[in-house]
């Protein structure tokens, strides 16, 4: 028999999101994070299907919708990625909101325009902005980000590098550009996907990268590259090299939330002026600081990100008996 699978596709700032709207049997556990390490081992074989060649892509990103965790959330959602299931996903979540709304795979009965997520990172809440039956703009109101080390010196190559490592959902290293020799353009993509893991790992290395809060959220998920705008009105361009070697085509919506954790925490921000992240591809989001609060001993802000998603299509995905590769393959 073969296994057949469903989802509507849809690209936040040209990052990719495979939404699951079939074939998927719910993953067990009470809590999202343990939904997600249930997922990954029990149901990994479905990740490699729609991520992977043939029918992914080493770049591709996906989500699962679950039911809530929590009781006054809408929705629960799981991410996923080339080499597992991440904690939380800013540009995953704007996509998801619009292919919700749009689709209308979730209805609210007195036509409110918001979903409240549960994902392994915590509560997420998020406001579709439509004009008529479509989702001009997504807003969502992040988890508390913070800085968890600020200018940490790492030795990369014949370097050592000054990395602030911030919390945004997800764990990442935010590193200048220059300081590593870099530019960020697409020129340099393969340079910058190798130095970015080697960051990652070298962080990991000489210290321990876990939440103050919640001893599930560890590890360095991605490293960050900074450097100038290009586009006008832009503060930063930046690329996000995360899991393994995937490039974010979106500013990186849990990441542009850490790089503002990292300019507040140095005074650089205005809370009258909204942070406007650039990718690597020239495409942006929009985030400001909603409040601070404190997460453990760090100071956190709340932030509030801004973005835009098009759907690109509704697929069924099958995996037909005697296939020589039914998880895919990476090269």
């Amino acid at each position: 028999m073969s296994l057949i699978l469903r989802t509507i596709d849809a690209h936040t700032a040209g990052e990719p999101l495979r939404l699951v709207t079939g074939g998927w049997p719910a993953p067990e556990g009470a809590t999202m994070l343990e939904r997600r390490a249930w997922a990954r081992e029990h149901q990994d074989y479905l990740r490699k299907i729609l991520m992977f060649e043939p029918r992914g892509h080493a770049d591709m990103y996906g989500a699962l919708l679950t039911e809530p965790e929590r009781a006054d959330s809408d929705v629960g959602v799981l991410f996923m990625h080339n080499e597992g299931y991440s904690t939380m996903c800013g540009h995953g979540i704007v996509a998801v909101t619009t292919i919700a709304f749009e689709r209308s795979l979730v209805t609210h009965a007195d036509g409110r325009r918001t979903l409240v997520f549960d994902t392994p990172a915590g509560q997420i809440r998020a406001r579709a902005h439509m004009d008529g039956p479509r989702v001009t703009q997504v807003s969502f109101i992040n988890v508390p980000s913070f800085v968890l080390a600020a200018g940490l010196s790492v030795r990369v190559g014949n370097r050592d590098v000054r990395v602030d490592v911030a919390f945004g959902g997800a764990f990442y290293a935010v590193v200048d550009a220059e300081s590593v020799g870099l530019a960020v353009v697409r020129e340099r993509l393969g340079d910058l996907k190798a130095v970015g893991m080697a960051i990652a790992r070298e962080v990991e290395r000489v210290m321990t990268v876990v939440h103050p809060l919640e001893p599930g959220l560890t590890c360095v998920y991605g490293t960050i590259f900074t450097g100038p705008p290009t586009v006008a009105d832009a503060h930063l361009r930046n690329v996000t090299v995360f899991a393994d070697h995937e490039v974010d085509r979106s500013p990186c919506g849990a990441g542009t939330c850490a790089v503002l954790a990292v300019l507040d925490a140095m005074s650089l921000t205005d809370d009258n002026v909204p942070f406007v992240h650039e990718s690597i591809i020239g495409t942006t989001f929009t985030a400001r600081v909603l409040s601070r609060t404190t997460v453990g001993a760090y100071a956190a802000i709340v932030p509030e990100l801004t973005g835009a998603a098009s759907i690109t299509g509704e697929h069924t995905f099958i995996v037909e008996p005697g296939d020589v590769v039914p998880e895919g393959f990476r090269l």
